[in-house]
């Protein structure tokens, strides 16, 4: 649900959002990584003509380490609209702006070895 574009900067959650309920469940986020995953997510949806939530779904789906994908669409419109995100795929050069505005320095004992 981070990856959908709702999060933005300087602004609350969408009222609507399952996020009130999950966000302290899931993995923890500094505000300002999110907002750089998105704002990277967001300018390669200009460039295909993709939703934010259709690129981060199809990048995803490419990136060797994720084995499969959940969405949770809450009605049948997000779960078109999240079907959107296969049939089609990222060229390099976007993949490297989205593996690029996501790194992190992995934890130790990992960090020396990923060089």
């Amino acid at each position: 649900g981070r990856l959908t574009g709702k999060v933005r900067r300087g602004q609350p959650l969408p009222e609507r959002s399952r996020l009130h309920d999950t966000a302290d469940f899931g993995p923890p986020v500094e505000d300002e990584h999110l907002h750089k995953v998105v704002d990277a997510l967001e300018a390669v949806a200009a460039e295909t003509g993709k939703t934010v939530p259709q690129v981060a779904i199809n990048w995803l789906l490419q990136r060797p380490t994720v084995s499969s994908v959940i969405i949770g669409a809450r009605n049948e419109e997000q779960l078109r609209q999240n079907l959107g995100a296969v049939g089609w795929a990222l060229t390099p050069q976007q993949m490297k702006a989205l593996d690029e505005a996501s790194a992190v320095t992995a934890p130790y004992p990992y960090f020396p070895y990923r060089r």
